[in-house]
């Protein structure tokens, strides 16, 4: 079973996450998967608009830690699906609920429309782990809602719900679970109504001032990150985590 589906119906690509037995976590296969997908939804001349959702209950819950494999001298696979996301000059738009969490949440950056489900939990655990942010959510997370906001949700690693999506402006609308993907592709369909290449520059121009920034700090942030991992606080936090504990920290 592929871990990524592609769907294409009426100018619209449907990528569905399709590891539901995992809250579809990303795995090295994964992340080639979605690379391939969005890279061949970009070149697509039938495709106007796309649609990331999860299959199952959840959107996902990012890495798979049971698998972390890489190649030696290899950009890390997750690098390079995420050289194609910020390539993707379509119009992209989310449908979340259940877990978001990690890549399930700093994905949602990345769309140019987030909808989410009323059961939506999302978590940027990233500091809790004694880790950086990813994807460059260091710049796209404020970009979107504003310093303080970022800031909180990040230095604190809470869990936000559905609701709290939508106030803070992660999300443009909540609906329930059962409609969510159909009203999001009502919305795609409503956008791929129009001219292929109007609805591509202009996501180009809404893209132009942000590219140069988000891929620098894409570069600082996985620096920050090859610091910490292994670091005496991130080992701490995952053998805390592994053994259902609270972690202690110095």
């Amino acid at each position: 079973m592929s871990s990524i589906l592609t769907d294409i119906h009426q100018r619209i690509a449907t990528i569905t996450f399709n590891r539901p037995e995992k809250k579809n976590a990303f795995n090295r296969a994964a992340w080639f998967a979605l690379r391939d997908a969005i890279s061949a939804v970009r070149d697509n001349d039938a495709v106007s608009v796309v649609v990331l959702p999860g299959a199952g209950k959840d959107f996902s819950s990012g890495v798979d830690l049971s698998d972390l494999t890489g190649e030696p001298g290899e950009k890390p696979p997750f690098e390079q699906m995420m050289d194609e996301l910020v390539l993707l000059d379509k119009p992209l738009l989310a449908a979340a609920r259940g877990a978001a969490i990690g890549f399930g949440a700093t994905a949602l950056f990345h769309c140019d429309v987030v909808y989410v489900g009323e059961s939506l939990k999302m978590r940027l655990p990233f500091v809790n782990l004694g880790l950086v942010p990813e994807a460059g959510c260091s710049y796209t997370l404020p970009r979107n809602i504003g310093y303080q906001q970022a800031a909180e949700l990040l230095f604190t690693a809470e869990w936000i719900d559905a609701a709290k999506a939508v106030e803070t402006g992660i999300a443009r609308r909540c609906f329930s679970d059962d409609e969510l993907l159909a009203r999001t592709q009502e919305k795609a369909t409503e956008m791929a109504q129009w001219p292929r290449n109007s609805l591509r520059e202009t996501k180009r121009l809404l893209m132009q001032a942000h590219s140069d920034t988000i891929q620098r700090m894409r570069e600082l942030e996985l620096a920050a990150m090859m610091r910490q991992v292994g670091s005496p606080e991130n080992v701490e936090a995952v053998t805390a985590f592994l053994e259902k504990r609270a972690p202690r920290f110095d």
